[in-house]
């Protein structure tokens, strides 16, 4: 994204100025910064980052670090696999995704220096101010692509896709604080039947609208008649903006059903398990459920809305990886089956369709 320089700033200095948040620039780092920006050729346009949350917090020895030759007790349950990197290997329930190693990085260096497990890789007093990392990046970036009208910030949760869903879990932190950047950055959810949703359906009839269209352009052209050229301008810009999201690509990225039905099906997490099978003595069982039956699609979801401008996309299934065999929480083992599988099918179809529509240097997927 940025051509990072030894010879001015360090790749250390520019990850504490991100993790620090543009307030803790003075004048001279932010001027400095710019310049250095200009030099590298500008900021990347067009990306997008996918952050794929796994709340609770999947085990790094069933996911992609058995650690097999470990003693027991830190070592994975479920048995290693080997992956397309020699000497590699991953939890055995990553079947799909061995077979992808050397398509995506392993990092092992992040930690967020506490093991509760909430929302801080997302929101942090400490390093975000208490806003979504989505909500920084909307403040920067806009809270709206220009050209279409699509949010920048969005979240999506089990319902964006499954209406008998439940409500996110915010239990453990809300994902839509934005801390002292103001409601303005917030994610857009579009699970959560908010006023901003129904604002981007279009609810009157498509030749009424282009009727209205017709009459502001006239009285945009009479603006210009009287002088107020500028006034205009602004009022062009934002019409057309509102009209794009009303007609154009912004409503139709909502729903998948426009997908292939083949391409669907290659996401589609619902059809590996019947969710009626999951243990009713874990009180978290319709939360794996909602898991299988939603991950995929979300992930399918976040594709068509980082194509169509989306800048910061967050997905989460509602706490679903906290595994402690207690009564909310299944064992490691059966629980990986109702988590960990839909995980490795619907990540592995993500990266093989971004990778196959030449989107892989245009979509960072974080999970």
């Amino acid at each position: 994204m940025l051509g990072l320089r030894t010879n001015h700033w360090s790749r250390r200095e520019f990850l504490s100025v991100g993790s620090l948040g543009l307030g803790g620039l003075a004048l001279p780092d932010l001027l400095r910064a710019e310049e250095d920006v200009k030099k590298a050729g500008g900021l990347a346009r067009d990306r997008c980052v996918v952050f794929l949350f796994q709340h609770g917090g999947p085990s790094q020895y069933e996911t992609f670090d058995p650690k097999m030759s470990a003693p027991s007790g830190i070592r994975s349950m479920t048995g290693e696999i080997p992956t397309t990197i020699p000497g590699i290997t991953f939890g055995s329930t990553m079947q799909r995704l061995a077979k992808l190693a050397h398509k995506f990085s392993v990092v092992r260096s992040f930690t967020t220096e506490s093991n509760a497990h909430d929302s801080k890789p997302i929101i942090s007093k400490r390093y975000s101010a208490g806003a979504h990392i989505g909500s920084h990046y909307a403040r920067v970036a806009g809270a709206n692509n220009p050209r279409n009208g699509m949010p920048r910030n969005l979240s999506l949760f089990p319902r964006a896709v499954d209406s008998s869903a439940k409500p996110a879990f915010m239990d453990l932190g809300r994902f839509d604080s934005t801390g002292p950047l103001g409601s303005a950055y917030a994610p857009f959810a579009p699970s959560g039947d908010g006023n901003l949703k129904r604002d981007m359906q279009l609810a009157i009839d498509p030749a009424r609208l282009d009727d209205r269209r017709s009459l502001l352009t006239r009285l945009d052209q009479w603006r210009r008649v009287i002088g107020e050229s500028d006034i205009a301008e602004s009022f062009d810009r934002f019409q057309s903006q509102a009209y794009q999201t009303l007609t154009g690509s912004v409503s139709e990225a909502f729903d998948i059903t426009r997908e292939d039905p083949k391409l669907i099906e290659r996401y589609d997490t619902s059809r590996l398990m019947d969710v009626s099978r999951i243990s009713k003595k874990w009180n978290n069982h319709p939360r794996y459920a909602e898991h299988v039956n939603s991950l995929g699609k979300l992930l399918l979801l976040a594709r068509r809305l980082a194509e169509r401008g989306a800048g910061f996309i967050t997905i989460t299934t509602n706490f679903v990886w906290d595994m402690h065999a207690d009564a909310n929480n299944a064992t490691m083992i059966e629980g990986m089956g109702y988590v960990g599988t839909p995980f490795d099918h619907a990540v592995s179809a993500f990266i093989e369709d971004v990778e196959a529509r030449g989107l892989r240097d245009k979509i960072l997927l974080v999970c």
